[in-house]
């Protein structure tokens, strides 16, 4: 086993390919984009599309705090 207990495997095998960019030059990613996205991600690093209910407080949470710190992040960004 690797770090974190990932089998030795090549890094991008292990990333979410579904995750789509929200850095878009045409225009700025909507709250419901990030939100999205950040479910996308939690769900992903979890392991569970929905969590038991004895779950569900931590995983929203972590929905919330992936989504404020992706707001911060594109926010924060800046472009040529």
């Amino acid at each position: 086993m690797g770090p974190a207990g990932f089998a030795s495997r090549p890094y991008h095998s292990r990333m979410c390919r579904s995750i789509k960019t929200l850095r878009d030059p045409s225009g700025q990613a909507t709250d419901k984009e990030i939100r999205a996205a950040a479910l996308q991600f939690v769900r992903k690093v979890s392991g569970y599309r929905v969590p038991a209910q004895r779950n569900t407080a931590v995983f929203d949470a972590a929905v919330d705090e992936v989504a404020t710190a992706s707001r911060r992040l594109l926010d924060g960004l800046t472009t040529r």
